[in-house]
């Protein structure tokens, strides 16, 4: 099973490697063309190939980082590395929308003229790779999360590709160059919607939010109706990386031998992963805790009477 694992994983990160490849290509080919044929929408595309290209390689960077074993040092491994990394990345991508809005302005008042075939040309080029791309990846990223936002992101950029394809083909029939800068503008802003997601969700895990896949209250309600579990409090379920969940809680049960406890947590690990936990650190106690509530609220100052803080 282990091994069906790593050949599994091999072949994802081979997937996103060759999607990688094709997109880095045509992001050379759409800078150079959009240079030449002075069309801002195909430089805005670019960038927006360019967001790509970051999506992709933080797919493929984190899928070989949780193939690294954990350590002392680094107990939960490195699954978090390309979520910091995906922050500082998205903070740049900002800039580079900001610029490509600032662009498409100050081209609004006098639009120059704009190589209409080459931009078209291009388009279509760049079209015809996000597909590809998109289909490369259409089975792994219905059961992993960092390819299927690689696999958004491709679809995406397809349809910044559409939209500097209708620019090429009006401008080649009306000669109406302004409709290049209302392209970059709109781009512009499919890059700034896009990446304030990864921001969103990025922050999300840092601060170790509750996934938003999850619903924490209709998981709570579950355990409490698995047989032999009177009370489930002190819940906190966060994020490792985006596909990645995890869970601790405290399980109140009778005064019941090991091995039955022990069938208890089996029952319980099976309704978790129903909600994509597959983490998990339950302490089955069989007299109530104070304080019981389903969430508990941290400190650092002493909450018992002997001065010692809740520990786990």
């Amino acid at each position: 099973m282990i091994e069906h694992n790593h050949h599994s994983t091999l072949f994802v990160e081979s997937k996103l490697k060759f999607g990688l490849i094709l997109t880095i290509l045509i992001l050379i080919v759409e800078v150079v063309g959009g240079l030449v044929s002075n069309s801002l929408a195909l430089l805005s595309d670019a960038g927006h190939v360019f967001t790509d290209i970051i999506a992709l390689s933080l797919s493929w960077y984190g899928v070989r980082q949780a193939r690294r074993p954990s350590s002392s040092r680094m107990t939960f491994g490195y699954h978090r590395v390309g979520v910091v990394i995906a922050i500082i990345n998205v903070i740049s991508i900002f800039g580079i929308a900001g610029v490509i809005l600032y662009q498409a302005y100050s081209r609004f008042g006098q639009p120059p003229e704009v190589k209409g075939v080459l931009m078209l040309s291009i388009a279509v080029v760049g079209l015809g790779t996000n597909l590809l791309v998109a289909f490369w990846l259409r089975r792994e990223q219905q059961s992993n999360l960092n390819v299927r936002s690689a696999f958004w992101h491709a679809l995406g950029d397809a349809l910044a590709s559409i939209g500097v394809i209708i620019g090429g083909i009006i401008i080649l029939l009306t000669r109406w160059f302004l409709v290049d800068p209302i392209i970059s503008a709109f781009i512009g802003c499919i890059i700034i919607l896009a990446s304030y997601r990864m921001l969103k969700e990025g922050f999300m895990v840092i601060l170790e939010a509750t996934p938003r896949d999850v619903d924490i209250m209709e998981l709570v309600d579950n355990l409490n109706q698995v047989p032999g579990v009177k009370d489930v409090h002190d819940v906190h379920v966060w994020s490792i990386s985006p596909e990645l969940h995890a869970m601790s809680c405290h399980v109140l049960i009778d005064d019941l031998p090991t091995s039955e406890a022990a069938r208890i947590r089996d029952k319980i690990e099976d309704v978790l992963r129903q909600f994509g936990v597959k983490h998990t650190t339950l302490q089955m106690e069989c007299q109530q805790c104070s304080p019981n509530d389903i969430f508990c609220n941290l400190t650092s100052e002493p909450s018992d009477k002997e001065g010692k803080g809740h520990t786990k």
